[in-house]
């Protein structure tokens, strides 16, 4: 498709003072031109693709102030304002009595065809972040996935800033038929994309800006119900993202896990790392360099797990060329231990699931779908610090052959919980001595160890309902009943992302309303009416 512009341009200079106007027209890099800057008490300027430009050599006055003032609609929190229908954004600088003393009129494009890039991953489903400096075009792709997904999907906007839809309550044609929904204030945006969910049964949401955290929990909380996320969020490289604590969550968050000296060695690092917490709401990241060249990283919690562990991978790169054609170059591939986890709600927990030939601890991922093979061999367990009873009935519900040992001695493997291990007891530093196997549970509950029984004994995955799966789903169905029945909220036990978002839409079917609270493994939904 080729691209095609439209910036309205010439409703914005009509707003402008007459000789800035006609400076600009006659400039005529229209396509280049970015913002336009005035001051009071200096000369107009304008921000070009290449720089930024003196327009005429007069200062600014307070009048010509007040005359673009005059014409715009009223500005928000935000100090921004717009023109009706057009997608230009005015942001004001006020002085302490909160009179305005500059403008910044940023120029808002339609550019259809923008999108042609990253088509196949905007349409294959995922959930994308987009990162990049001020005026690199972010918003100018929101706006055009936005047309290029209602055309199949439902898509709704939240518009903080109507950046995307324009301004006024008729949205700008550049969005197609996409819903947008305005938000009141900006401290509010994680409010109205939680209402989105809720009210207008969305195939995909699209945010502009996430930048606080009850945002990115918000964000979170949208993506466990399987609606497709696409947004933008302040930073310019998937670094700059994991050492912004407010929106590490985005991309699954960091917390420092205290190693075995074996495992320490083997990796050649400090005892105390870093580790991604908890799985990414966004499954890819695009980086926008400049408006033709965007980095890829195609899976967002195998990227920050090798970036934790210092390791450097080469992503994909896309350059669209002065022809229009798009060269790629290809970047890494992950395992596809993590594809196999992510069909499962975990989305690669980056842990290795089998122990290590050493006494290195493998923390167990989240409970997950079996399948068993036709033939097992018996394993003995020596558990340290875990409910043997939940550890037996786990076993006898999947039918493998655990036994349960009273001594290391007669031990193939230690299994204990993340607090023990930390404290360093005497068992686990013999154990560690012996080169027994060590396994850590994040939490004492029945789904970590029926996951600890998935990897020990390599069930297959499968995607058939088991028992896990049913017992969550029928504790949903209780709290239901129990909310219908004149209960003001139930909490649920603690589940996966992929166990959560099937409660979610259980939920929803019944006309109650469901969020997700905590943090993982902890994170639970609860139950409550409207």
């Amino acid at each position: 498709m080729e691209r095609r512009i439209t910036d309205d341009l010439t409703t914005l200079l009509s707003v402008l003072p007459s000789d800035i106007a006609e400076v600009i027209e006659q400039i005529g890099r229209n396509d280049d031109l970015l913002e336009i800057i005035l001051d009071l008490g200096r000369v107009p300027t304008a921000r070009y693709t290449d720089g930024e430009y003196v327009l005429i050599d007069r200062e600014v006055q307070e009048e010509d102030l007040e005359s673009v003032v005059m014409q715009l609609g009223d500005f928000d929190a935000d100090n921004r304002a717009g023109i009706e229908r057009t997608l230009h954004r005015i942001s004001g600088i006020r002085n302490r009595r909160g009179e305005i003393v500059g403008l910044t009129c940023r120029i808002g494009r339609a550019v259809f065809g923008t999108i042609e890039i990253i088509r196949d991953i905007v349409q294959g489903g995922k959930s994308i972040l987009m990162l990049g400096k001020p005026g690199v075009g972010k918003t100018t792709m929101l706006r055009e996935a936005a047309r290029v997904l209602a055309q199949e999907k439902r898509v709704v906007i939240v518009d903080t800033s109507n950046e995307i839809g324009g301004d006024g309550d008729i949205p700008h044609q550049a969005i197609g038929k996409s819903r947008r929904m305005q938000v009141p204030t900006p401290n509010l945006q994680h409010e109205v994309m939680i209402e989105a969910v809720e009210n207008h049964n969305p195939e995909v949401i699209i945010i502009d800006e996430i930048g606080r955290e009850l945002e990115a929990l918000a964000a979170r909380t949208i993506a466990e119900r399987g609606v497709q996320l696409i947004g933008t969020a302040h930073g310019i490289t998937l670094d700059n993202l994991l050492l912004n604590p407010p929106l590490s969550d985005l991309v699954g968050g960091i917390e420092s896990v205290t190693l075995s000296d074996e495992e320490a060695r083997r990796r050649g690092t400090q005892k105390t790392v870093l580790e991604r917490r908890s799985p990414p709401t966004f499954d890819v990241l695009i980086e926008l360099q400049d408006r033709n060249t965007l980095v890829i990283h195609h899976d967002v919690a195998y990227a920050v797990d090798m970036s934790l562990r210092g390791k450097t991978l080469q992503p994909e790169v896309r350059i669209r060329q002065e022809d229009g054609t798009v060269k790629i170059e290809e970047g890494y591939t992950p395992p596809q231990r993590e594809a196999r986890a992510s069909r499962n709600g975990m989305r690669g927990s980056g842990k290795e699931a089998q122990p290590t030939p050493q006494s290195a601890p493998a923390e167990v991922s989240d409970g997950i779908d079996i399948k068993k093979p036709k033939k097992l061999k018996p394993v003995h367990v020596y558990p340290y610090g875990i409910a043997r009873n939940r550890l037996m009935q786990s076993a006898k519900d999947f039918g493998v052959p655990l036994y349960i040992v009273e001594s290391l001695d007669q031990a193939e493997i230690l299994l204990t919980h993340k607090n023990f291990y930390r404290r360093r007891p005497r068992i686990i530093v013999d154990a560690e001595q012996r080169g027994l196997p060590i396994y850590v549970l994040r939490s004492n509950t029945i789904a970590q160890m029926e996951s600890f029984l998935v990897d020990q004994f390599g069930l297959e995955l499968d995607g058939s309902s088991d028992d896990l799966v049913a017992r969550a789903l029928n504790e949903t169905r209780e709290g239901i009943e129990a909310v219908l029945a004149g209960a003001e909220s139930i909490d649920l036990t603690p589940q996966t992302a992929y166990i959560r978002k099937l409660q979610h839409e259980i939920v929803r079917d019944a006309n109650l309303i469901s969020h997700s609270y905590g943090k993982e493994p902890n994170r639970h939904i609860r139950i409550f009416r409207g």
